[in-house]
């Protein structure tokens, strides 16, 4: 969601519901998740009151307000689904409405203050104005270019103008980034650099974009297929030095590691994830496209322990929407960071070679390895398409043939929990 959006959203929750159709609308989450796994374009379906829901052809799912202002229908783009969710929609567009009701052409309004953005000219301005236009309409996960420039860009350039920024600055901000440690960050850096200062220059904010001419080498250089994966020992210390760190690391904390080991999935499908996607009765987790890196939505079976896991995680959400929801105050998430988990293990102290979140993905598919998984079987698992002809004939009792699967594993993180890297699970 843009800064923009999120100033809008501030004080939403005490306006006033002008319509009978804002407190109860015509659409339901299980639609929209249906419309999503579809993928099939959708110009506009109601919710009432002008709220309505659009999928566009590259499966971007967004939020407009339609409405009526001098005679004239206009359209605002509220936030993307399920970015912003469909209560928090409602009291959005009851907002807008307040503001249409009052003569506020509330598109005309958000218009100016792009405008206004361009002729204030700060770097981190010109990022604002590139994400609206190359990045949140056209990438299904925005977040991620987001995060990078929030973390990264802006702290050194923002409160430049665009214009006074040098080659010089770019290299030391990518050799700084480099030397942290994070290699392919200083490359991904440099790439949005050269496309934020070349929109910078259609604009009129930049004479000449400061990012030209540097190349990989000066960044983070030639990237390297990661293939890291902890053994089954060095998973016996790392949930030994977890046990040990007591309150310095977090219980959501351990949970997460045994819940990113155990299903193999990506870090922001967990930390994203929303109970209303969980069937714990049936043991099953539908994890939508929105989330998928391959954006089609997938069903994984979920094993004995990790439902114990997970009701604990309930527990402890307090009733959040969320399974791991943010704990401080944050305007980026109201989910956990996703930077939290990479910052609490690397202050572990395990003793371990060095490793990342994602690491533990590729371990736990080499685990499945290990106790004999099929491999399309472990492929599934893990959310990867199966390659050539395997994918039509993946019928019948594929789901039946995961859950087996991942019981095994489970059994497998359950002795490792204990200290136990000897016993063979078959």
């Amino acid at each position: 969601m843009s800064s923009l959006q999120l100033l809008t959203l501030h004080n939403v929750a005490n306006v006033p519901q002008l319509h009978r159709g804002t407190a109860v609308g015509k659409l339901t989450d299980v639609q929209l998740r249906a419309w999503l796994k579809a993928g099939k374009p959708i110009a506009g379906k109601s919710d009432g009151d002008g709220l309505t829901f659009t999928l566009s052809a590259n499966g971007v799912a967004a939020w407009v307000l339609r409405y009526r202002i001098a005679g004239k229908q206009r359209e605002l783009t509220l936030a993307r689904y399920p970015d912003l969710g469909i209560t928090d929609a409602r009291k959005l567009a009851a907002a807008k409405r307040v503001e249409v009701q009052q003569a506020i052409d509330v598109a005309a309004v958000k218009q100016r203050q792009k405008d206004e953005l361009k002729q204030a000219g700060t770097v981190a301005e010109l990022t604002e104005l590139w994400l609206d236009h190359s990045i949140r309409p056209k990438h299904k996960h925005p977040k991620v270019t987001e995060r990078v420039i929030e973390r990264d860009i802006v702290p050194a350039l923002g409160r430049k103008a665009p214009k006074d920024v040098t080659r010089p600055e770019v290299t030391r901000l990518l050799a700084k980034i480099k030397a942290s440690g994070r290699p392919t960050i200083a490359n991904d850096v440099l790439r949005y650099l050269r496309s934020i200062f070349s929109y910078g220059e259609v604009l009129g904010m930049v004479d000449k974009n400061p990012a030209d001419g540097i190349k990989l080498d000066h960044a983070g250089g030639k990237e390297e297929a990661r293939t890291r994966a902890l053994s089954q020992a060095e998973i016996v210390r790392l949930f030994k030095a977890m046990h040990e760190a007591g309150t310095s690391f977090s219980r959501d904390n351990e949970l997460a590691v045994k819940l990113l080991l155990t299903l193999g999935c990506r870090k922001m499908e967990l930390f994203a994830s929303r109970w209303a996607e969980y069937d714990l009765d049936a043991g099953l987790w539908r994890i939508p496209a929105s989330r998928s890196k391959i954006g089609e939505s997938r069903e994984l079976p979920l094993p004995a322990p990790v439902i114990v896991w997970l009701n604990e995680l309930k527990v402890r959400a307090c009733g959040s929407d969320y399974v791991f929801p943010a704990r401080r105050t944050s305007r980026r998430f109201e989910h956990v960071s996703p930077d939290t988990l990479n910052v609490a293990l690397n202050a572990l102290g395990h003793g371990l070679e060095a490793f990342t979140v994602h690491d533990l993905r590729r371990t736990a598919r080499s685990l499945m390895a290990d106790i004999g998984v099929d491999f399309d079987v472990a492929e599934k698992i893990i959310g990867h398409k199966l390659p050539g002809t395997a994918a039509i004939y993946d019928r019948g009792n594929s789901l039946e043939r995961q859950r087996k699967a991942l019981e095994r594993l489970a059994a497998l993180i359950v002795k490792l929990d204990t200290g136990n890297s000897d016993e063979k699970i078959v």
